[in-house]
């Protein structure tokens, strides 16, 4: 396979259109009785799935910390054994977890856990090096995660991290960091065509940042592979889905004689009304994500609650499509200094 390659936007290093995302091959984990890992794995078929994508060109690998509770890291750096310097990996932190018995019990933003996470990330991925240091949750306010600009640039200039980013769909935390952050070179945000997060892209564009795309395939629901009978276990947050894990789409024409600033679309032909409710197939009605109407003047609110992945909100000025066929591929494109890495 051809890879088409990108620039991790302000960084200078060169990673492939096509990433591959890591949250899957953690395997179970959990808040509480909430399921927030993509269930059981084999952790062999995981290794091979990672050497096979470096083996097909594709050299941007994404995980996080928190992921299985440390295990996607672990797994994640077994793959890729000897080939380190091919490869330009991605992971984040900010997430608090107990390993022992898979929890993951909260957040942290603070500098001193700052410290002790990236350190810890070192260990479990067997490097020296992380290239792309990413804030996990996504919607501390501005001024609570200001002094982690500080430590960051410190951990740049110790060689540790090669450069860092935030993992949020709102606009004015991506800003706040593109401004002030001398070795910012990425924004995390959702994008595909349930959940469009042109604002992040904007501040992307805007910047010269990269823009790395979570869920451009919405967890696997817009492979193909999944119809309205199919079922998932129990351990996966995809057939358990809790609140935060709804889609939003935002690409339906405007309502007539309407006002405001949110288009809201339809699930299906048979869903009625302004309310967006689109959930796994086979799971519960728990996964809606209501939007008002333009009808109303009101955007819906930004949820609060401390999640690692959150919906975004804005406006698009177009559908984009991921050309991505697993759904744990990441794919990289976008016109201008803004690079698109569509991460699933």
């Amino acid at each position: 396979m051809t890879t088409m390659t990108r620039t991790l936007g302000r960084s200078g290093l060169d990673v492939s259109a096509l990433g591959l995302g890591c949250w899957a091959i953690g395997g179970p984990f959990w808040q509480g009785e909430q399921p927030v890992g993509w269930g059981e794995v084999d952790d062999e078929e995981s290794v091979r799935a990672v050497r096979h994508a470096l083996d097909l060109g594709v050299t941007f690998f994404d995980t996080a910390d928190v992921y299985g509770t440390g295990h996607s890291e672990r797994i994640l750096g077994k793959a890729l054994a000897g080939r380190r310097d091919d490869v330009v990996i991605a992971t984040k932190w900010g997430n608090t977890f107990d390993e022992t018995s898979r929890q993951w019990t909260g957040t942290d933003t603070s500098p001193a856990y700052l410290r002790r996470a990236v350190e810890a990330s070192l260990r479990r991925l067997g490097t020296d090096r992380i290239d792309l240091y990413q804030l996990h949750p996504g919607d501390p306010a501005v001024d609570e995660v200001e002094p982690l600009l500080g430590v960051l640039e410190e951990l740049v200039d110790a060689g540790t991290i090669r450069a860092y980013g935030w993992s949020t769909d709102l606009a004015d935390r991506a800003e706040a960091w593109a401004r002030d952050g001398a070795h910012c070179t990425a924004i995390q945000h959702n994008l595909s065509i349930l959940d469009q997060g042109f604002a992040a892209l904007a501040v992307c564009e805007e910047y010269g940042l990269a823009s790395v795309n979570r869920g451009p395939l919405a967890m696997g629901m817009l492979t193909g592979k999944f119809t309205r009978s199919s079922t998932l276990g129990s351990d996966d947050v995809r057939g358990v889905p809790p609140q935060w894990l709804a889609f939003s789409a935002t690409a339906a024409p405007r309502r007539s004689g309407s006002t405001g600033s949110r288009r809201c679309a339809r699930s299906s032909p048979a869903a009625a009304g302004p309310s967006r409710r689109v959930h796994w197939p086979g799971s519960g009605p728990a996964a809606t994500a209501p939007c008002r109407s333009r009808d109303s003047g009101r955007s819906p609110r930004s949820r609060r609650t401390p999640v690692p992945w959150r919906t975004a909100r804005s406006p698009p000025p177009r559908s984009r499509r991921s050309t991505a066929s697993s759904p744990t591929c990441r794919n990289v494109s976008g016109p201008g200094p803004a690079e698109v890495l569509n991460r699933q």
